[in-house]
């Protein structure tokens, strides 16, 4: 059997062309973007909180980025920790001399302590925030937004 000279140079084409794109993947894939969520407390939960000074309760995120320690994210474009602040629209509940209340960046993983004693008054409503940071501590932005969650809670004495 005997093939045409142009039937084996279309079939060469074709051939080439997907193993270009078999080797370089689909052309329009993307990266999925960042996400950020509060798992624990859920948003409206009464929390006791810690008998210690802290008064501390613990706050559960969940993310589709790597959450490790500051400095330990190498080269990995998906990977950082989180900031987290109490009520925030203000200060009022920052650690003295921090522009937050505390952030997993010492540690990493998805658990970040609140410590409502640097709270005015830790007892009663308030909102945590948590932000997702990148390895530097810069925000992770999505057109030119931070990825965030906030829930509000009502916190009370054990």
């Amino acid at each position: 059997m005997r093939f045409s000279s142009s039937f084996l140079k279309a079939a060469f084409r074709a051939s080439v062309a997907s193993l270009c794109v078999n080797l370089a993947g689909p052309v329009t894939a993307q990266t999925e973007p960042a996400t950020l969520k509060i798992v624990w407390p859920p948003s409206g939960a009464t929390v006791p909180l810690n008998a210690d000074g802290e008064r501390a309760i613990g706050v559960l995120v969940e993310s589709n980025f790597k959450l490790l320690a500051a400095g330990q994210c190498g080269s990995d474009k998906r990977c950082g920790h989180v900031h987290m602040k109490i009520d925030p629209q203000g200060d009022s509940c920052n650690l003295p001399g921090r522009p937050y209340n505390s952030m997993n960046s010492d540690f990493g993983g998805p658990l970040i302590k609140a410590n409502f004693g640097a709270c005015a008054v830790p007892t009663g409503e308030h909102v945590i925030g948590v932000l997702l940071a990148d390895d530097h501590h810069q925000p992770v932005l999505i057109d030119g937004k931070p990825v965030t969650a906030l829930v509000q809670v009502r916190t009370t004495m054990p």
